[in-house]
């Protein structure tokens, strides 16, 4: 990985601190984008002191806002002209029903709809690469989620599970969506379940509520930094340079459910996410290759 360029969604903790850390110590450039400028210094003199590396970035980037998305695409494609592995790690487990700053409910506002648009925003810079690669951290908890578009901001009816469950499917139609109309470009695509992690997502951050049963729960859970190993070795493996559309668990492919390989529930969710996001319809053609 020396002289990579990785950038790392929620770098700044659990699993994306861990992915930041162990990517710097491979000898990439990493760029770490968080939503907390504070938090994020925090953390870049923590993977900066842990890794031994001083090629280490921090950008500012809030996934719950269409705005940040395209204001740190703008900065980012300035700064750097090829990306060479996108890690969408960010995600986020709400306990009530909350709303982005664009109106969507926010488990699939920033796990999938964030990313979406993200990953499009820099498609150009990771075709630049020799051999561009978006890794896409998803969840085992995509088996019972369903897409619910015909009420996404989920009104009718919201609970914890069905909304995060939701947005990990909606991470790996997009996956499989991606690598299809990918193919012929040297990017590919792949998705993950890190397995059951002790990282702070679910944790209220300004109230600090869930914080005690994330500690008990530690004890049973995996670290982040073995969380983080199947993202590692999508990024680098040199064996995985062709492979594409597939999804993980501890380094081996693992069989999707069907409703994760409907195509028709992908083309759907690519639509319906193209026209949310603002994004031109034929960026991608279905064919696999860049659109005009």
């Amino acid at each position: 990985m020396r002289g990579k360029t990785v950038l790392v969604t929620g770098g700044n903790s659990g699993m994306g601190l861990a992915t930041t850390i162990e990517m710097a110590r491979r000898g990439a450039n990493v760029i770490m984008a968080c939503r907390s400028r504070e938090r994020g210094e925090a953390a870049l003199a923590e993977a900066r002191q842990r890794s031994g590396s001083d090629r280490i970035a921090l950008m500012q980037l809030d996934l719950a806002s269409f705005a940040s998305i395209r204001t740190f695409a703008e900065k980012f494609g300035a700064a750097y002209p090829v990306l060479d592995v996108l890690v969408n790690n960010a995600g986020v487990v709400t306990l009530k029903r909350e709303l982005t700053r664009d109106g969507y409910e926010l488990d699939l506002g920033v796990n999938h709809l964030g990313h979406f648009l993200l990953t499009h925003l820099l498609l150009e810079r990771l075709e630049a690469a020799e051999q561009g690669r978006i890794v896409v951290v998803a969840s085992g908890a995509y088996k019972i989620g369903k897409l619910h578009l015909d009420d996404h901001t989920l009104a009718r009816g919201f609970n914890p599970a069905k909304a995060y469950a939701r947005s990990k499917l909606a991470n790996i139609l997009f996956t499989r969506e991606l690598a299809s109309r990918l193919r012929g470009t040297p990017v590919t695509v792949n998705c993950l379940h890190p397995g059951a992690v002790g990282t702070s997502i679910g944790v209220n951050r300004e109230t600090g509520f869930g914080r005690s049963l994330l500690k008990l729960l530690s004890y049973v859970f995996l670290t982040p930094e073995q969380g983080a190993d199947t993202a590692i070795y999508l990024a680098t493996a040199p064996e995985l340079r062709q492979v594409t559309g597939e999804y993980f668990y501890r380094r081996q492919v693992k069989e999707l459910t069907p409703r994760a390989k409907d195509r028709n529930a992908a083309n759907q969710l690519w639509s319906w996410s193209l026209e949310q996001t603002g994004l031109p319809e034929h960026r991608l053609t279905e064919e696999g290759h860049a659109g005009v």
